[in-house]
C-alpha cells in the first residue's frame, strides 16, 4: 500500500476572498470550484482546498480570523527578497526574512487574508 498527502483543506469564512488572495499573490490556478463554497488550487504536488466553514462557526464579525496551529510552507526557487517586496506592496502581512544556523535556507512568515500562517522558504546554493 502506498499512502501520500495530496491535499490540505483550509476552512474559511470568505472563500472568494481567500481564492483571490492565493491566485493574485501566489499565482496558484483554480482546479475546481463551487462559488463561495469550495475551491481547489493547484500549488505543485500538494493541492490547497478552501472550504466554507459551517454557519455555527461564523460569528458576526466583519473580519474573520482563523484560529489554528497550522503553517503552510511554500518553497520559492529564488528571489525571496523581491517576492516579499511584492507581497508588502499588496498589503500582505509579512515578517522579515530570517535564517537559522546550520540550515541553508532563507525563511519569511506571513498571513493570508483570514489569518492563516504561511512561510516562504528559499533554499540557498
Amino acid at each position: 500500500m502506498e499512502l501520500s498527502l495530496y491535499r490540505i483543506i483550509l476552512f474559511g469564512k470568505d472563500i472568494t476572498r481567500l481564492k483571490q488572495f492565493y491566485t493574485s499573490n501566489f499565482g496558484f490556478v483554480v482546479a475546481e470550484e463551487i462559488v463561495n463554497e469550495w475551491v481547489v488550487l493547484k500549488t505543485g504536488e500538494i493541492e490547497i482546498a478552501l472550504h466554507k466553514i459551517g454557519k455555527e462557526y461564523i460569528n458576526n464579525q466583519k473580519d474573520f480570523s482563523a484560529d489554528n496551529n497550522i503553517k503552510l510552507v511554500f518553497r520559492i526557487s529564488n528571489e525571496l527578497h523581491s517576492f516579499r517586496k511584492k507581497l508588502i506592496e499588496n498589503n500582505v502581512v509579512i515578517q522579515e526574512i530570517k535564517s537559522f544556523p546550520g540550515i541553508n535556507s532563507l525563511f519569511c512568515d506571513g498571513q493570508d487574508c483570514e489569518g492563516n500562517i504561511f512561510q516562504l522558504e528559499q533554499k540557498l546554493s
